[in-house]
């Protein structure tokens, strides 16, 4: 299609009421469509009546919140997102256990991105002291995964 006649094409619609057209030549196809930039008004529906807000957690909770210890150890974290595997087939002996002694290098694990499955490695050598994920859960980036002291 000429450039001319979509320059002309575009005038008409800025002239116009017409906020969307689209013409079809043989092959070609020209679709313009005018955006506005006054917000358009939409009928909103009434909210459901809310349910009152919990009260504040009792000081049972807080102290159990207060006496998780912090990690202590080298945290082994999730180069990746994608899903977890402690062994390396369903039924499989795990890599590794609580207080098994690992050397870097050793698989801890395998974590499946995109159909992969990649080998999650030690950086450090050391006992594993905590496993922080279940076998088949999904994983984020950077989240830990084990602990090696």
């Amino acid at each position: 299609m000429d450039i001319r006649k979509i320059r002309k094409l575009l005038e008409l619609i800025e002239t116009s009421s017409v906020a969307e057209i689209e013409i079809r030549t043989g092959e070609e196809l020209v679709r313009v469509t005018r955006i506005t930039a006054t917000p358009q008004a939409t009928a909103l529906a009434p909210l459901p009546p809310q349910a009152p807000t919990p009260p504040p957690p009792t000081s049972a909770v807080t102290e159990e919140v207060k006496a998780e210890e912090p990690i202590q150890g080298h945290i082994v974290r999730s180069p990746m997102v994608g899903t977890f595997y402690r062994a390396s087939a369903p039924g499989a002996k795990p890599f590794v256990e609580v207080g098994q002694r690992v050397d870097v290098g050793d698989v801890l694990g395998l974590i499946e991105a995109m159909k992969i499955l990649n080998q999650i490695e030690a950086d450090k050598s050391g006992v594993v002291t905590k496993i922080m994920v279940e076998n088949g859960e999904p994983v984020e980036y950077n989240q830990p995964l084990f602990v090696i002291e």
